[in-house]
């Protein structure tokens, strides 16, 4: 198989086709753009999401008939299980001082004792942060500390969880939807190209040319569409969030910048992708019908 000769006529076939190719380059463009946004959008969410997860403490107040010394060993033993990644034990003297600060007022003025419990609060990893993850980690706490009294926020980890969920599947159809758009395209410009070089293309059948040598300059073809729409993409998106994102939005710029930077290479291969899998598809299909026809 000649190199030279896919890579001739993977760049020939563009320039023949020129409207086509444009038109491709054109919708393929505003689609990886589109899919760029999404994309940056999706990732700067999933990071507050992992955030919020990370400031979810699970606070675990021990019974007052545990004595002092057990209870710092219990809270030892919870600073192992897995998930955890801050803990910060606190006594009845912190509990006071923490009273204090909140009310203003001191506890043991005003019932002449100090009834706070001793507890520990528990920070956990993203990933143990949810609800099903903190299922086996609250059953381990009461098996260290029997008697305990766990709480957390469950109506606020619930909510976290029931948005992300809605915003995954809302941008993953919305992407799916843009990249078969932009696969579509693409093979519609290889079919083009292919009906109207049909007559070439049967000789070499007849001559016995294998399919992959005839399918190579037109998936070339089609990545090379993809590859240039994708690197205008990244562009325009590095325009969007360094240019005007950072100047008139800098909050959101800082919270969106490590995923933008992430974007603008995978928008261009992104484009590759998707430009050599809509001319497969469109490859596969041509030379099937035609295979059927010359039999």
């Amino acid at each position: 198989m000649s190199l030279r000769f896919i890579v001739r006529e993977g760049f020939s076939g563009i320039s023949r086709a020129r409207v086509p190719a444009a038109l491709t380059v054109t919708i393929s463009f505003f689609a990886l753009v589109l899919l760029g946004l999404f994309g940056t959008v999706s990732l700067g969410f999933y990071d507050i999401i992992q955030e919020l997860r990370g400031r979810v403490e699970l606070e675990v107040f021990f019974s007052d008939a545990m004595p002092a010394a057990e209870a710092r060993a219990a809270s030892m033993k919870m600073q192992d299980l897995a998930g955890v990644k801050e803990s910060r034990f606190i006594d009845k003297d912190e509990a006071r001082k923490i009273f204090t600060g909140d009310f203003g007022e001191d506890v043991v003025t005003i019932l002449g004792s100090n009834p706070l419990p001793r507890s520990i609060r528990l920070r956990f990893h993203p990933a143990y942060a949810t609800p099903d993850s903190l299922q086996p980690i609250m059953a381990a706490v009461r098996s260290i500390a029997p008697g305990s009294d766990i709480r957390y926020n469950k109506a606020f980890l619930l909510e976290i969880e029931k948005n992300a969920r809605l915003f995954t599947i809302i941008t993953g159809s919305i992407g799916l939807l843009i990249s078969m758009a932009t696969v579509v395209m693409v093979g519609y410009t290889i079919r083009l190209a292919m009906y109207s070089r049909k007559e070439k293309i049967r000789t070499m059948r007849l001559v016995g040319a294998s399919a992959s040598f005839i399918a190579s300059p037109y998936l070339l073809e089609g990545a090379l569409e993809g590859l240039l729409a994708g690197l205008l993409a990244s562009g325009a998106l590095a325009l969007i969030f360094e240019q005007v994102l950072q100047r008139y939005e800098p909050g959101l710029y800082l919270v969106l910048q490590s995923s933008a930077l992430l974007a603008y290479p995978s928008v261009a291969l992104l484009g590759i992708i998707l430009g050599l899998f809509g001319s497969a598809l469109s490859v596969s299909k041509y030379l099937h019908s035609a295979s059927r026809v010359l039999r």
